[in-house]
């Protein structure tokens, strides 16, 4: 339950509703404090403000009005203008990254914002009373010293409201064609993969993860979807009370149906109620998120690469870019001990075991995956070697620096299939090259 309720939270912050929700109560609660501050009396000071003239009910009137509509303009607006971005974005680069902009708290908190001026604008409007109005009761007509009611601290608020809205528009005006150029999405893809890495494999090592885990009666998954959280505090917790160990067959990203092993509990007992508690740390959906999966993020870098490099499109400028970001992520992965730290506690006796990881498997996940599409293009073939070797010199490792050469062996046999002439014959000498560098490092 506490992997659902976490997973749960973490996707409402990722909904394009959530902040303008959260905005517009918050405004709605707010407007009824500053109208009920103005009409016992607290914000009579303002009256005697030099510089801040006392707004008159029908001025009052017309500038919330102007507010509230121009708000709510603005609002449907940006959120046109964010559907159309997230749309080029998602055809252009492709449709797993539309998670990305759903997620980018600018547009979120830019929509949130006009929403919660509008509601604050709205609510405050309906207290205002011109002086040939008659009061809706004695506390009304007392409430100012100005002839009918004018909410003077709400005035004021909506207008410091509409103030942050202006600058917040100009904000999302930069924020939205900057968050769609394509340079900028590479990095942001490639920062939170590295983020990921060093979340994931926080101990520096040149070991991947150990193969000797115990065995047992197995636990089966009882629907089919991707596995997108486990909550591995919770699952620690559960191997200790029921004295047994956990060793997971399943990553966060792998996709499971009905009746697929999930998970094998050894050395201790197997009942019912300890299985129904395991299975309450998975949670399933219909597609992979970047949450506790690296190789998700990884694949979008791939899944730009490729693209760039089809036909329909040629832009090798933009695989080398991310050629160069899955060189940095290969580079970090390459010299950390690839074994995740899921225990909170006593890691050395860890009852948990998550399935092994090696650095073989990201090689071939990012640059294995890619290969193919690079050797067509020269460009892309001498900076994807060039990548590699970058990556291997900062590798200490040699069994991993050797993982690295093999696969810049392979890109050049493949561009002898796919290049001719002169295009041939420099991925060859840059090839040389590379294999230089190593002999000398």
């Amino acid at each position: 339950m506490k992997a659902e309720i976490l997973w749960a939270w973490r996707r409402l912050n990722a909904n394009y509703w959530f902040y303008p929700a959260v905005f517009a109560f918050t405004s709605l609660l707010l407007a009824f404090v500053c109208i009920a501050a103005d009409r016992a009396g607290y914000a009579e000071w303002l009256n005697d403000v030099s510089w801040l003239a006392p707004a008159r009910p029908e001025g009052a009137s017309t500038m919330l009005q102007v507010i509230a509509g121009s708000m709510i303009a603005v609002a449907s607006t940006v959120f046109s203008i964010t559907i159309v971005a997230v749309s080029y974005a998602s055809g252009t680069y492709g449709p797993r990254l539309l998670t990305n902009f759903m997620e980018d708290k600018g547009n979120q908190l830019s929509l949130a914002t006009f929403i919660g001026t509008f509601v604050f604008a709205l609510t405050v409007l309906r207290t205002v009373r011109a002086e040939d109005e008659q009061p809706a009761t004695a506390a009304d007509a007392a409430a100012t010293a100005l002839p009918g009611f004018v909410p003077q601290l709400s005035l004021l608020i909506a207008f410091i409201l509409m103030v942050i809205s202006v600058a917040v528009l100009v904000f999302f005006l930069n924020h939205v064609p900057s968050s769609i150029r394509i340079n900028n999405v590479i990095k942001d893809i490639g920062e939170r993969l590295l983020g990921a890495i060093a979340k994931t494999y926080p101990n520096d090592g040149d070991r991947d993860a150990p193969d000797g885990a115990p065995r047992g009666c197995p636990m089966r998954a009882e629907k089919a979807g991707y596995i997108q959280l486990i909550d591995f505090g919770d699952m620690e917790k559960l191997a200790r009370e029921c004295e047994c160990e956990i060793t997971l067959l399943v990553r966060t990203g792998d996709f499971v149906h009905k009746g697929l092993p999930i998970l094998e509990i050894a050395n201790g007992s197997c009942h019912e109620g300890c299985m129904e508690k395991l299975r309450e740390c998975f949670t399933q959906g219909s597609s992979r998120t970047p949450e506790q999966d690296p190789e998700f993020l990884i694949d979008e870098l791939v899944e730009i690469g490729l693209r760039a490099l089809s036909p329909g499109i040629n832009d090798p400028f933009t695989a080398v870019t991310s050629l160069h970001w899955l060189g940095a992520a290969t580079a970090d992965l390459g010299k950390r001990r690839l074994v995740k730290d899921v225990c909170s506690s006593d890691a050395e006796k860890c009852p948990v075991y998550p399935k092994a990881d090696d650095f073989k498997h990201f090689v071939q996940r990012g640059f294995g995956a890619i290969r193919s599409a690079v050797a067509s293009s020269p460009i892309a073939s001498k900076i994807m070697l060039d990548t590699l070797r970058n990556a291997a010199l900062t590798i200490e490792g040699e069994e991993r620096r050797e993982l690295l050469l093999g696969e810049a062996a392979q890109l050049r046999e493949q561009a002898r299939l796919a290049l001719e002439g002169p295009d041939r014959r420099e991925v060859e000498d840059r090839f040389d090259a590379v294999m230089m560098d190593f002999k000398q490092a």
